[in-house]
C-alpha cells in the first residue's frame, strides 16, 4: 500500500481526504479527536512545502435544513488553532470561487473545502461516487492522499473518485489503522473477540467471519438476548432481534464451544435510569423485566475468559452505556484489560466513545477511528477506498 511517504509531494498541490466528522453542539465542536488525528499527515505535507487542500464530510445532508448544522467552518477555526496558522475556508464545494482560491494559494497554505456531502443535495453526487464530481475535485490538485479511515469502506467521489484520477496514497492515520489490524491476519493465541451493541443484524458478517478464526467470542449488550432466547431462556422485555433468531440458533449449534454468553444482568422494569436496578441471574429473569447491562457474575466470567488472551478485539458496549448506571460492565472489562496489559483493539464507534469517557482509550493497544470500516475489515470485505489506491 502506497503511503504519503512513497509519493513525491514536494511543492505540489496535495488533496488530503480527512475525517472531520466530529460531534457538534450549537455550532461548537465537543470532541476534536478526529481533527487531532489528521495533524500528522497535514504537517508532513506542510514540511514538504505543499499547497494543501482538505476535504471531509460532516454528518448527513438530505435536505436544506441539514446544511447549517453540518457546516465545516468550525473545523477550519479549530484547525487554525491546532496548526497555529490561518486555515483558509471555501464555502463552496465547487465553482469559480473555489477554483480562484486554489489558484491563488501559496506554498504552505491550507484550504479546507466545505462539507463534501453538500453535494448530496443534488442527486447524492458525493455518496454515489458521481464520476464527474470525482474528476472535478481531482482537477484541483496534483496528488491525492486518503487519510479518512472512517469512510474507507465507502465508494465516494471524495475518495474513490479522486483516487481514480491522481497519483494516490494513504496518510499516517490510515497507515496506523491498517498496521494495527494486520496483526489479526495471523493473531497470537488465545485470540478473543468481545461483541456488544444492540442488534445481531449489525454483526452477522463479523460473527460469521470471526467464529471460525477466534478461540472464543464473548457476547454482551442487547444482542446477547437474541442468543439467549435462541437457547430457550426467558428474556422478559429485553431487546430481541427476532428476525435473526434462526441465525443465532445455527451459530450456537455449530460453535457451542466458542460462544460465551452472560449469566446475570442488571435488570429493571422500564428503559430508564431513574428506576433502581437490581442484579438477577439469567434463570430468574421475569416476563416484565429487561436486562440493561451485564451483571457482576458475567464480568467475572468474561475476565476469566480473557485473562490469558494474547489479542482481544472488541466492538460494541456490553450495556446501555448512555445510562450511567448501566456502564459498569463495560468499564469493568476495560479496566481489567488495561490493568492486565492485554493487547486489545477497540473496533471504533460506541466502544471507543465508552473508552474515551472512562479514560481508557489511550491505554489500549489500538482504538480504531472507524466503526463501520473496522467492522467491514473484520468481515473480510474489500474496502473501496483502499482498493482504489491499490
Amino acid at each position: 500500500m502506497k503511503t504519503i511517504k512513497d509519493l513525491n509531494i514536494d511543492n505540489k498541490k496535495v488533496i488530503i481526504r480527512c475525517d472531520f466528522n466530529v460531534p457538534m453542539k450549537d455550532g461548537k465542536i465537543t470532541d476534536n479527536t478526529r481533527i487531532v488525528g489528521a495533524l500528522e499527515t497535514i504537517q508532513y505535507a506542510l514540511d514538504h512545502h505543499c499547497k494543501i487542500i482538505l476535504l471531509s464530510h460532516l454528518g448527513r445532508v438530505k435536505e436544506e435544513a441539514d446544511l447549517e448544522k453540518n457546516n465545516l467552518l468550525p473545523v477550519a477555526s479549530e484547525l487554525s488553532k491546532l496548526l497555529k496558522k490561518d486555515v483558509l475556508f471555501s464555502e463552496k464545494t465547487r465553482g469559480v470561487e473555489l477554483e480562484s482560491m486554489v489558484e491563488s494559494m501559496e506554498e504552505g497554505d491550507v484550504l479546507l473545502v466545505q462539507n463534501t456531502r453538500y453535494e448530496d443535495l443534488d442527486g447524492k453526487k458525493e455518496s454515489s461516487n458521481d464520476p464527474e464530481l470525482g474528476k472535478y475535485w481531482a482537477s484541483l490538485g496534483d496528488i491525492f492522499v486518503n487519510d479518512a479511515f472512517g469512510t474507507i469502506h465507502r465508494a465516494h467521489a471524495s475518495n474513490v473518485g479522486i483516487a481514480s484520477h491522481l497519483p494516490s496514497g494513504v496518510g499516517f492515520l490510515i497507515e496506523k489503522e491498517l498496521n494495527a489490524l494486520t496483526i489479526l491476519e495471523k493473531p497470537e493465541r488465545p485470540y478473543i473477540v468481545i461483541l456488544g451493541g444492540a442488534k445481531v443484524a449489525d454483526k452477522i458478517g463479523v460473527i460469521e467471519n470471526l467464529v471460525t478464526k477466534a478461540d472464543k467470542i464473548l457476547i454482551g449488550g442487547g444482542m446477547a438476548f437474541t442468543f439467549l432466547k435462541a437457547k430457550g431462556y426467558e428474556i422478559g422485555k429485553s431487546l430481541l432481534d427476532e428476525e435473526n433468531l434462526d441465525f443465532c440458533k445455527k451459530v450456537l449449534k455449530d460453535y457451542s464451544d466458542k460462544i460465551i454468553l452472560p449469566i446475570d444482568f442488571a435488570v429493571t422494569n422500564e428503559y430508564t435510569e431513574e428506576e433502581k436496578y437490581r442484579q438477577k441471574d439469567l434463570e430468574s429473569l421475569s416476563t416484565d423485566e429487561m436486562g440493561l447491562d451485564i451483571g457482576d457474575k458475567t464480568v467475572s466470567l468474561f475476565e476469566e475468559a480473557i485473562k490469558d488472551a494474547k489479542i482481544v478485539v472488541w466492538n460494541g458496549p456490553l450495556g446501555v452505556y448512555e445510562f450511567k448506571e448501566y456502564k459498569k460492565g463495560t468499564d469493568s472489562i476495560l479496566e481489567y484489560i488495561v490493568n492486565n496489559n492485554i493487547k486489545t483493539i477497540l473496533g471504533g464507534g460506541d466502544i471507543v466513545a465508552a473508552a474515551t469517557a472512562s479514560g481508557y482509550k489511550d491505554k489500549v493497544f489500538h482504538a480504531s477511528t472507524g466503526g463501520g470500516a473496522t467492522l467491514e475489515y473484520l468481515e473480510g470485505k474489500k474496502l473501496p477506498g483502499l482498493e482504489a489506491i491499490k
